[in-house]
């Protein structure tokens, strides 16, 4: 533990009172009490590692210092970690809500009530996850366009190829299973996080402790939202104990969500499944679970084998009613016939499909055009992985695109 040096006109035995005050403000000053060093937070600021070398009384590098240095280094240290502290981030350890749901977790899913207060003691508030939720000042309109070739770009594909040849015979038997295509299991494989690659760096308990006490209160479903990520902090803690995963150790995304698929822990509990059949589940380094676990969670929201995610449209002018093909968003509830009678131009194939059928938007931001497709069930049900349409093309298209690199790889050799 860094302490400055010696002052020369105090002795310790005669005013042993001061020196307590003096140790307690030099302590606060750093911004290492004993209740922050006992709740530190797994990462710590840029500015809290500069703290570091002072308090642990090492060189970043690892070596030792020199004696000549190190006294004018302590002081250097010192008047660093003054200039450079950052608080650290409230902890839920008396947070009167995070209290009373401890007690309701504990009594709704027989766990031990003293375990969960003391692990959501252990939560922290994380500002970078309120901002990510709080709806922006000026969001501007999304561009189909650009949101597609972030994510259906050449490092996605070319992983998504090595993937692909990686887990063939796994692909194939989760698609003949249960009718999903390997493509579009690809897809989502790639867009969530590129083949678990990212993952996320946020403590899940941090980041649903944060989105259900602390929900920015200026979103417009802030209610409604904070109650279904109480209602994950809850899955997550009874996920922890059922799996024996130590709740500070588990990362994910800002929203909670886990491993290699992103399964919220609820999504984990009802549809995560042990593919290779070798006693547990794991979605974070298990590509196998992972694949199984994404087409069991498409087929229970009713995938249906062999009917294509959507078809190509033009539009007449003459007869377009947009604001009636728009009016149920992305469920389809139009018969081929009646989009046709409010101006879609639908391809042959798609005049002859079984099922109704939504007119999608894709909004290219200001000054450019949408782009329009036609929905069927099945682009329904990939929206219900992620709630956008955006989302949901993009999936199809990336998983479509490493579909055809694998054709044109397997057509050269």
């Amino acid at each position: 533990m860094h302490r400055p040096p010696r002052p020369e006109t105090l002795s310790r035995r005669r005013h042993p009172a001061l020196w307590v005050v003096i140790a307690a403000l030099i302590t606060l000053a750093c911004g290492y009490s004993a209740t922050a060093l006992a709740a530190k937070p797994p990462a710590a600021s840029a500015a809290q590692r500069d703290c570091s070398p002072a308090e642990t009384g090492k060189d970043p590098s690892g070596a030792k210092p020199s004696a000549s240095k190190d006294k004018a280094g302590k002081k250097a240290k010192k008047r660093k970690c003054l200039a450079t502290k950052t608080p650290a981030p409230s902890s839920y350890a008396d947070h009167p809500a995070a209290r009373a749901a401890a007690y309701s977790m504990a009594q709704s899913n027989a766990l031990s009530r003293s375990w969960v207060r003391a692990t959501l003691a252990q939560a922290h508030m994380l500002p970078d996850v309120v901002r990510a939720v709080t709806p922006a000042q000026d969001p501007g309109v999304r561009n189909w366009q650009v949101y597609r070739d972030r994510m259906v770009d050449p490092v996605r594909i070319e992983a998504g190829v090595q993937f692909w040849s990686r887990n063939a015979k796994t692909l194939e038997r989760a698609e003949r299973e249960t009718g999903v295509p390997a493509s579009v299991i690809v897809g989502i494989l790639g867009v969530e996080t590129i083949y678990g690659k990212r993952m996320g760096k946020y403590r899940v308990l941090d980041a649903l402790a944060t989105l259900a006490f602390d929900f920015p209160a200026s979103h417009p479903k802030a209610p409604a939202r904070a109650a279904y990520f109480l209602q994950e902090l809850e899955s997550f803690l009874v996920w922890c104990q059922a799996t024996g995963r130590d709740p500070l150790a588990v990362r994910g995304s800002y929203a909670g969500a886990m491993g290699m698929a992103q399964f919220m822990p609820s999504s984990w509990q009802k549809y995560a499944v042990d593919f290779d059949a070798d006693g547990r589940i794991d979605l974070f380094d298990n590509s196998k679970d992972a694949i199984g676990s994404i087409a069991n969670y498409l087929a229970a929201f009713g995938w249906k084998a062999g009917m294509p995610t959507h078809y190509p449209v033009q539009l007449d002018a003459t007869r377009l009613d947009l604001p009636a093909l728009l009016e149920k968003d992305i469920v389809p509830s139009m018969s081929p016939a009646q989009m046709a009678e409010r101006g879609v131009i639908l391809p042959t194939q798609a005049m002859q499909h079984a099922g109704p059928l939504a007119l999608i938007e894709l909004v290219n931001g200001n000054d450019a055009t949408p782009s329009y497709v036609a929905g069927t069930d099945n682009f329904y049900v990939v929206t219900r992985y992620n709630w956008s349409s955006f989302y949901a093309l993009s999936v199809i298209e990336l998983g479509l695109a490493v579909q055809a690199q694998m054709l044109a790889g397997a057509a050269s050799n």
